[in-house]
């Protein structure tokens, strides 16, 4: 998959001294974790992330000419019980994870506009937790699950107001299946006593062909 680059990043990419930086984002409900490949805070377009060093490890990306889901694994270790709790406590499963590249110059300052390398939604979460850190692998599913994954949309009224929740057109839809509706009769009854139908006797039914207006 082809990605655009800035200009600063082309010219660190062709630079004989490259500083790569791996940026990671990670959607809670409470809040986003952001991490990053290197020690203490990093502030990139107006976000802090989190220095996790060696103890974040991102598996591998892989990409192929095919239209298929590739999923990667991100695992966190030496986790302390504040982010550990976020880990076991919050839903995360469905939620957005994105892995971006990005690198320094020479004076460790960061180069705009980081490339996304991945984005999907978090799958599976194994915590193994020892007596006083734990480790966080998560298994994460690429964007492209979604192609997959069945829509099942239904013609009721409940599944009509899912989008637009004042909307009554599929209100009926119940009654309508059972219905009968009669269409296109050709010929009509009438009713009452003591008069007679044109073209017969009191009662009977008449074609509307007969029927001429003065």
């Amino acid at each position: 998959m082809s990605r655009s680059l800035s200009s600063a990043m082309e010219s660190a990419v062709e630079a004989d001294l490259v500083r790569p930086i791996v940026l990671v984002t990670c959607a809670f409900d409470s809040g986003d974790l952001n991490l990053w490949n290197g020690v203490g805070t990093l502030t990139v377009s107006s976000v802090d992330y989190v220095g996790a060093g060696t103890l974040l490890n991102i598996g591998e990306i892989a990409e192929s000419s095919e239209l298929q889901a590739n999923g990667i694994t991100v695992t966190l270790s030496g986790i302390t019980d504040p982010l550990l709790a976020k880990a076991r406590d919050e839903d995360y499963q469905g939620r957005e994870l994105t892995v971006r590249l990005g690198a320094m110059d020479a004076a460790n300052a960061v180069i705009t506009s980081p490339v996304t390398v991945f984005s999907g939604f978090m799958d599976t979460m194994l915590i193994n937790d020892s007596s006083e850190t734990a480790t966080i692998q998560v298994n994460v599913e690429n964007r492209l699950i979604e192609f997959e994954r069945t829509r099942i949309r239904r013609y009721t009224a409940e599944d009509q107001k899912i989008d637009y929740p004042t909307d009554k057109g599929l209100e009926f839809v119940a009654e309508m299946a059972e219905k009968e509706i009669v269409w296109g009769r050709s010929t009509v009854s009438t009713r009452g006593g003591g008069g007679s139908a044109p073209g017969g006797g009191p009662g009977e039914d008449f074609d509307r062909g007969n029927i001429q207006l003065d």
